[in-house]
């Protein structure tokens, strides 16, 4: 099942998960204090670049005299997209350029292109999600409600559809986040018509969203209305497509651990760190894979410090690998293709029920726990237990030296299996 204790799972006492986030909040200050020009001319040429390839492709796209020219200005219409949902839209959201004081690029007035407000993305996304990562029970975005990603989710028969669900999500990926950022209805909140304002709100966007795709610019191209109502609707699942596999790669491959409502209890900003480190996944990228991510392949590291320059994140990525090398911690990456197999392989196989997996439920692949570790009629050591008596302390240093091996042993039983 999902972790109850991460410093037994992560082998670390109290201590070193003290010292851990020591370092990472010197890795926080030493970006901060250097943020400067550089970067702010960085985010400013990234949306110069995004508008420009937008307004060229749609040209392309309505002067477009054969079916090659029309697939090119469509592409580019797709990457523009992209790029604004990802490297500047996800990011500016967060407040990660917040520090230039430029109310055009400032997480409060955003709004992005697609569907869903911006507003409500924000509330769902940097504080339900990135606050209580892979918390189940907490964090909405594990399986985004409608698909069973770990062992801790119960099993129901609509799980059987969920590989068809999965196509569905991926080709209507702004769609369904748009619904599920939605929130819950409260009767204080609606309005005469009985219609809530975030209902409004979102009602609204979908209809200058569409009107703009769908209905101006095709009635801008004349004649020619038809190529670009299809452009801008290939375009439009070709972006769905992309940001649905960067958000699944960094967040579903194996070794992105889930955790229990227990570990949430008196956590620490310490054991918050540790957790987001041990609950997301990176995919190893160039630095134009990297670019059309939003810079996602770090999704480490985005965790970490959702708030700093996306710019920052491959300088950053080095220096959490070694501290995942010094303190022992898994950095999981791997390419963009295995995390998306390693992805895909979870949401086929939890589509079954339980008694028709293989792997042990505190050891599968997809989803694991402390209790892997344990041996049988073993007493459970934690790092409170440590304080009481100086004999766990010896015991605590011995199974620190062995849990490079115990790791390996683990790693390589756990590869094989379903």
């Amino acid at each position: 099942m999902a972790i109850t204790d991460i410093e037994e799972y992560a082998h670390l006492t109290r201590e070193d998960v003290e010292a851990l986030s020591d370092e990472l909040d010197r890795i926080r200050r030493a970006v901060t204090v250097s943020l400067g020009e550089a970067d702010s001319a960085y985010i400013r040429r990234t949306i110069a670049f995004q508008r420009i390839l937008d307004i060229s492709a749609r040209f392309v796209i309505i002067g477009s005299r054969s079916t090659a020219a029309w697939a090119l200005g469509t592409t580019a219409l797709a990457v523009a997209k992209s790029v604004e949902n990802m490297e500047i839209g996800h990011n500016v959201s967060h407040g990660q350029w917040d520090w230039m004081n430029d109310p055009e690029i400032h997480s409060g007035t955003w709004e992005w292109d697609q569907v869903g407000p911006s507003l409500q993305w924000r509330y769902a996304h940097n504080y339900r999600h990135h606050k209580y990562t892979n918390v189940v029970g907490m964090d909405e975005d594990v399986g985004f409600g409608v698909m069973r990603v770990t062992r801790d989710q119960e099993w129901r028969p609509i799980h059987l559809i969920q590989p068809l669900q999965n196509l569905l999500l991926a080709a209507t990926f702004e769609w369904g986040i748009a619904l599920h950022d939605l929130q819950p209805p409260e009767q204080a909140d609606r309005g005469r018509r009985g219609l809530r304002p975030p209902v409004r709100a979102l009602l609204g966007k979908i209809g200058r969203q569409a009107g703009k795709d769908y209905l101006l610019f095709p009635a801008l191209s004349g004649r020619r209305w038809r190529r670009t109502l299809k452009a801008n609707l290939l375009a439009n699942l070709l972006r769905n497509v992309w940001a649905y596999m960067v958000i699944f790669c960094g967040h579903f491959p194996d070794g992105a651990e889930k955790f229990t409502l227990e570990e949430l209890e008196n956590e620490t900003r310490a054991e918050w760190y540790l957790r987001q480190m041990l609950g997301t996944a990176n995919f190893r990228a160039g630095k134009v894979m990297a670019f059309l991510s939003g810079n996602l392949c770090y999704q480490i590291e985005h965790h970490l410090f959702p708030d700093l320059p996306s710019n920052r994140y491959a300088e950053i990525s080095t220096r959490v690998r070694e501290l995942c090398a010094k303190y022992e911690l898994p950095y999981t990456t791997g390419s963009l293709a295995h995390q998306y197999f390693l992805s895909m392989r979870t949401i086929h196989k939890l589509a079954l029920p339980d008694r028709f997996l293989l792997a042990n439920s505190d050891d599968a692949p997809e989803t694991s726990s402390e209790r892997k570790f344990r041996t049988p009629g073993a007493v459970r050591i934690t790092a409170a237990d440590s304080d009481r008596t100086i004999g766990l302390v010896t015991a605590l240093q011995a199974l620190r030296t062995s849990r490079r091996t115990r790791r390996w042993s683990f790693d390589m039983a756990r590869s094989a299996r379903m």
